[in-house]
């Protein structure tokens, strides 16, 4: 192992001089990845098997590309989910999100919750929710043909069977479910045009169509997930939906009192910065 570990150690440095966030840990993750093994049996690789391919995805990490590129995988909350180009790569802050989701679920006097993810992407909620919340029904809404290809993936391995994939517009979809839904969840684009990411693992891989809302605000996808929620949500029922940090106040205010809406909530993600809108649709 003495050899691997000298290989991790200096692959660590070069990822660290190329400003990758986490340095060890992504180059543990690749070793792992490379040999077939989880990061904790790292110990277990003999001198004799370490594998070449090892900084082939060094050099990649290193160029900033994704590290779940990279694996193809990316970890949400118990999942391990396929991803890759063309599907956004599911973010921790956005656990905090899914998990005030299902603690609310999780409280509901309802048998077997009905939910809906607009703009699912990779599944990561959706998937998260079915697994985490016995019995809910989730339908994941998608219209990208790339991030939906992804999403199907990811539900033919962990859907459970209580995970429904519909190709439709978030503005739009599941008329028939109109006034039925007990929760609707959505992370939508939302950065506005003009703003460009600070990461390039975001700007220069994650999907530009799940990264930029439209408008001058880039609000306009929140506006129509305001309304698709009002239009879905049975009296009583919760929408969550999250934001940039910057946002919080705007997307609090497109929840109107006059649109039906109470106990509307600006919630903050672990680093205490405002990270998603909660509300409840009047039961009058």
């Amino acid at each position: 192992m003495t050899f691997l570990l000298d290989e991790i150690a200096l692959a660590t440095a070069r990822l660290a001089e190329a400003g990758v966030p986490s340095p060890r840990t992504d180059a543990e993750e690749i070793a792992a990845f490379v040999h077939g093994v989880p990061r904790g049996m790292l110990h277990t690789i003999k001198d004799a098997d370490f594998d070449a391919r090892f900084w082939e995805g060094v050099a990649r990490r290193e160029a900033r590309e994704p590290l779940q590129h990279i694996t193809g995988r990316a970890y949400f909350r118990y999942l391990s989910l396929e991803v890759g180009p063309g599907v956004f790569v599911p973010r921790p802050e956005t656990e905090v999100v899914a998990g005030w989701a299902i603690d609310r679920l999780r409280e509901m006097d309802v048998a077997s919750p009905v939910v809906v993810d607009l703009g699912t992407g990779s599944a990561a909620i959706a998937l998260s929710i079915a697994q985490e919340v016995a019995l809910a029904q989730v339908h994941a809404v998608e219209i990208d043909p790339v991030a939906y290809g992804w999403a199907k993936r990811n539900i033919l391995e962990h859907g459970q069977g209580r995970t429904t994939l519909h190709p439709e517009d978030l503005a739009d979809c599941l008329p028939e479910l109109n006034g039925q839904v007990d929760l609707v969840i959505s992370n939508p684009p939302y950065i506005p045009p003009g703003a460009i990411p600070r990461d390039p693992e975001v700007r220069d891989y994650d999907p530009s169509r799940a990264l930029y809302g439209s408008g001058e605000d880039g609000l306009d996808e929140v506006r129509a997930v305001e309304r698709t929620a009002r239009r879905l949500l049975r009296p009583g029922g919760l929408a969550v939906v999250e934001h940039a940090d910057q946002q919080g106040n705007a997307v609090y205010w497109l929840f109107a009192e006059e649109n039906g809406w109470r106990d509307v909530r600006l919630r903050q993600d672990l680093t205490g910065r405002d990270r998603f809108v909660t509300a409840r649709l009047t039961q009058d």
